[in-house]
């Protein structure tokens, strides 16, 4: 009986994930940081399709390390392209050990392991020096 309904979902996320694609790179999002609007681009991976399942989102991110923006989800996201590696500033990530989902802004060129990469922003990431602990929103880009 729930089979049905769960297949039905499931097709429906896919399309609904397709039609966001705005290119071959991935789904464009927008990223609001007060007064501030950034675009990213996200891949096309299990991680970035369960968080563009709940768009609108406003998560209270966390200042850490003065290098990075972060969010503990209290339960874990799909990740299965974890992998240990470096980061570019802008690069958006999900650390799966702690249900991290992080915001590169600033470099010390760690490598991190049990990382999956979700996505990067375009330019503007270097707002998130200032700002402190603040809510941001993410959204698909129009």
């Amino acid at each position: 009986m729930f089979k049905p309904i769960l297949f039905a979902l499931a097709s429906l996320t896919v399309v609904s994930f397709s039609s966001m694609a705005a290119d071959a790179e991935g789904i464009k999002v927008k990223i609001t940081v007060g007064d501030q609007v950034m675009t990213a681009t996200f891949y096309d991976n299990a991680t970035t399709r369960a968080l563009v399942s709940r768009f609108p989102l406003t998560l209270p991110m966390e200042d850490l390390y003065d290098r990075e923006m972060c969010y503990h989800f209290p339960d874990a996201l799909p990740a299965n392209e974890i992998q240990t590696s470096g980061y570019n500033v802008g690069d958006i990530v999900y650390w799966a050990p702690r249900h991290s989902f992080v915001i590169m802004y600033e470099q010390n060129h760690e490598q991190i392991s049990n990382l999956q990469k979700v996505g990067y922003i375009h330019s503007g990431v270097e707002v998130f020096r200032h700002t402190g602990n603040i809510d941001v929103t993410f959204d698909v880009a129009n």
